[in-house]
């Protein structure tokens, strides 16, 4: 019993350290975001746009108050770049990947926090993954830059195309959505790459291969292409993506956007459907869309994208998970199963939680909002559930949001890229394994 509660104690203060580690983080590039030298009128931001743009980029949430071209200087774009880069693979990845490189041993305390930052099954081979890790998003990155550097380099120039290569490459492959295409059109996202094809192709590869997860990586990396080898979270995570890519593709090409030419109809469908999954990225204007595309996008950027990514929302094992559930429930079957193996009851316990705190807080979130703002509800649940699922698509009503509705987003995008479940974890970690169980009683439900 006391090795239960003192492995319980231990994992509960994993949860602290990561939690710590994501405030650090927020609050140092707070403070150089209000520096004058990060600026482009060397007057420094306020501390609140500075608060709520280092949340932004550390949760890697894409939402701003201010055009991230025009406003922020290099040395502004390129803390928010380092804040991206930390956020997206995590600060306890960061810290371990530092640690490894200079040859100081990792403790058994650093592997248990490692291992619940990447989702890792077990804590043996953690150093190893975190080597692979680094090496894999170095490399990624990389080749997203060289694929988007000949268009950007032909169109601003070889320094500032290689600078805005590198920045796009690192934001799209960290979901996080920060541009710097404002420089045309303030706010303006990709949407003057709307059928340029390299643009299109890297950016998307480079967010559906950051939203996958780490530990998926892995599984592919090691079996290549013998799917019945993969581990069941790497079957589900590959088969929902596919599933919450092509669904809403073909209602965007049908429906949305059915008066467009073929062109803008097809990349405009396809990359659509893949930027509400916590990328932020949009090559289309968003205000176009009809209601029920916009509750669409709404759905799938609560989903978000996969465990141990650089990905929000509440994942897609959650959904995968809580659909299975429901299927063993229609069949009467006493065990939800995907791919021939049982779900663990915790597990489907852990999804309706996560489900419900992230229904309850977008939506109470939009109500406080809405009300303060007098904006229509449906606007105000888009950007509530953009900063909880730390996507960073907008209707364009962020920048003219009061100090309320600002403090509201900044608590949704940090919740959002620590997890409900890790802040309840954290806040909970005194109470103790006691091993009492109430009696039971029947209650009918449904």
């Amino acid at each position: 019993m006391h090795l239960v509660e003192h492995r319980k104690h231990h994992h509960i203060t994993s949860f602290q350290v990561i939690i710590l580690g994501f405030l650090s983080v927020i609050l140092l590039g707070t403070l150089f975001l209000t520096l004058p030298i990060a600026t482009q009128d060397r007057q420094g931001a306020s501390f609140l746009d500075a608060l709520f743009t280092a949340t932004s980029a550390t949760c890697v949430t894409g939402l701003v108050v201010h055009d991230t071209a025009t406003y922020w200087s290099v040395f502004g774009q390129t803390i928010l770049l380092v804040l991206i880069q930390i956020g997206g693979m995590g600060v306890v990845t960061i810290a371990v990947s530092i640690a490894v490189i200079s040859g100081r041993k990792i403790g058994l305390m650093q592997r248990s926090v490692m291992q619940e930052a990447i989702s890792a099954p077990q804590v043996g081979g953690i150093v190893r993954m975190t080597e692979f890790i680094l090496k894999t998003v170095i490399f990624i990155e990389m080749i997203g830059a060289i694929l988007l550097a000949p268009v950007f380099c032909s169109d601003f120039g070889l320094v500032k195309g290689i600078w805005y290569a590198i920045f796009h490459s690192i934001s799209a492959f960290c979901n996080a959505g920060f541009d710097l295409i404002g420089i045309r059109t303030p706010y303006s996202s990709l949407t003057s790459y709307a059928t340029d094809p390299i643009v299109n192709i890297t950016i998307m590869m480079l967010i559906v291969v950051g939203g996958i997860g780490f530990m998926t990586w892995a599984d592919i990396y090691n079996n290549q292409f013998h799917f019945k080898k993969y581990r069941m979270q790497s079957k589900v995570i590959l088969m929902v993506t596919a599933m919450l890519i092509a669904i809403p593709f073909l209602y965007f090409f049908f429906i949305e956007f059915s008066d467009m030419d073929f062109l803008n109809r097809l990349w405009g469908s396809l990359f659509q459907s893949i930027t509400p999954r916590t990328a932020g990225f949009n090559t289309v204007d968003l205000t176009i869309i009809s209601e029920p595309g916009l509750l669409l996008m709404i759905i799938l950027m609560l989903i978000g994208g996969s465990p141990g990514s650089t990905a929000g929302g509440m994942k897609t094992t959650t959904i995968a998970v809580l659909c299975a559930s429901a299927l063993a429930v229609f069949r009467e079957k006493e065990q939800a199963h995907l791919f021939g193996r049982g779900i663990p009851i915790r597990a489907i316990r852990n999804g309706a939680t996560v489900l419900l705190l992230y229904v309850v807080l977008s939506v109470a979130g939009a109500m406080l909002i809405s009300g303060y703002e007098e904006i229509p509800i449906l606007s105000a649940l888009f950007e509530t559930s953009s900063a909880i699922g730390t996507v960073g698509l907008s209707l364009g009503i962020t920048p003219t949001l009061g100090i309320l509705s600002r403090i509201i987003l900044i608590c949704l995008m940090f919740l959002g890229r620590v997890g409900g479940l890790t802040l309840v974890f954290a806040a909970l970690h005194e109470k103790e394994i006691s091993g009492f169980k109430y009696p039971e009683e029947k209650i009918t439900v449904g």
